[in-house]
């Protein structure tokens, strides 16, 4: 690292939901005290998520291209994927399209790579099954769906909600085709029962064949194997189940956990090296009342939360604690149909829950809003809808008045 340069050089690797708010935010925080960010990403074209079902039934969206979203922020973008870190000298190699290796020197680097489905969590599911990771897996998964003849059997392990999402939109959009849903446990089971009623009424509606309490062994060319034998058929398989962190982190001597998530301190510190914090489904946060799940959800809030630090950290300031509670489980049922789930701030179900033509609307809301999160969040503080706990087991808006030394650089 370069120890001449009076410049805050912050790099953030990967522009997610939580990477782009990160930067964005951090370039904001950290300007009048020299800071500058630079963002790496494999694509330059900002990839949605929250839509990757929609994509895998061959549905456009919108051409999000990541400089346009920088526009105006000062964030430096460059295209390519990280390597390597280097910890001890702060370097990160970049492999750019171009076939070219760029070092990056960085002060703080923001890990917001996220994660992917396992697919070699069960064996075949690599070589046999699709996936959502990503607009071109999903793709392919799409130009398989257009291959088959009516009445071809499409099989989507794993049924939590994404496997709820992709399931209902494939019988939804290609409603000549048998879809089956397996998994080991009850579909929406950690909703509450208006909730889970209202998607049972969806998979049957739309004639899909649920199957719970079975154990896919195996993923085969032409169908899956479960436990005690029974092969179930299957012209297209979609695997959904399981998730693993990228190996970059462990590979560079960070501290991980058992899936590979950079274990962070209440500030989303890593506890071995400070320098770096990590974010979103990267991370493996607990709070007081439990661990966080990768959703954008909680993502969005961490990379705000980190760039605040980061803020914090430029002006000599004690860093402050991630607070944060789940508000919602949404989730579509296809183009026409949803359910929202709200609750508490442990992800537990309230009893209030919409669905219909008015949960449709809530989940288009809350997918697309991010983009303009980002916009508004050049010039603004904008508010980011998670709750915050108090001590006393309550809710709150705002974080209580704790704070957390600012430790030296690593």
């Amino acid at each position: 690292m370069n120890t001449n340069r009076t410049e805050r050089h912050i790099v953030v690797l990967g522009a997610g939901y939580t990477g782009m708010i990160a930067a964005i935010r951090a370039a904001r925080r950290t300007r009048r005290h020299g800071g500058h960010v630079t963002l790496v990403n494999p694509s330059a074209r900002f990839t949605e998520r929250l839509r990757m079902h929609q994509v895998a039934t061959g549905q456009g969206l919108p051409d999000l291209q990541i400089p346009d979203l920088l526009a105006g922020t000062g964030v430096s973008f460059l295209q390519g994927r990280a390597e390597a870190i280097d910890l001890d000298g702060r370097e990160v190699t970049v492999a750019t399209d171009d076939g070219e290796r760029r070092r990056l020197d960085y002060d703080q680097l923001v890990y917001a790579i996220g994660s992917a489905t396992n697919m070699t969590s069960v064996p075949g599911a690599d070589q046999h099954a699709h996936s959502l990771n990503g607009p071109r897996a999903a793709a392919r998964f799409a130009a398989r769906l257009g291959e088959l003849a009516p009445g071809g059997v499409v099989v989507v392990g794993g049924n939590g909600l994404t496997g709820i999402e992709a399931a209902t939109e494939v019988a939804e959009s290609h409603p000549h085709l048998r879809v089956r849903l397996l998994g080991l446990g009850e579909p929406g089971s950690m909703m509450g029962p208006k909730a889970r009623a209202h998607v049972d009424r969806a998979l049957k509606r739309l004639g899909i064949e649920v199957r719970s309490g079975v154990l896919v062994t195996e993923v085969l060319p032409d169908g899956v194997a479960l436990d005690d034998g029974e092969i179930v058929p299957a012209d297209a398989t979609l695997w959904t189940t399981g998730f693993w962190a990228a190996p970059l982190a462990a590979e560079a001597g960070l501290s991980v956990d058992a899936r590979g998530r950079i274990v962070v301190d209440t500030t989303l510190r890593s506890v071995s090296h400070p320098s770096v914090f990590a974010i979103g489904d990267a991370a493996a946060i607990r709070l007081a009342w439990g661990e966080i799940h990768g959703t954008c959800q909680s993502g969005i809030p961490s990379g705000a939360h980190a760039a605040d630090n980061l803020g914090r950290l430029a002006r000599g300031r004690n860093l402050k604690p991630f607070r944060f509670g789940y508000l919602h489980q949404p989730v579509s049922l296809g183009r026409h149909d949803a359910v929202i789930q709200f609750t508490k701030r442990n992800d537990e179900p309230r009893r209030l829950h919409l669905t219909g033509s008015r949960a449709v609307r809530y989940k288009e809301y809350v997918t697309a809003s991010a983009p303009t999160t980002f916009r508004l969040s050049r010039r603004l503080n904008v508010p980011l809808a998670f709750i915050a706990p108090r001590k006393g087991g309550r809710a709150t808006r705002r974080a209580p008045a704790e704070t957390v030394p600012a430790a030296r650089p690593a």
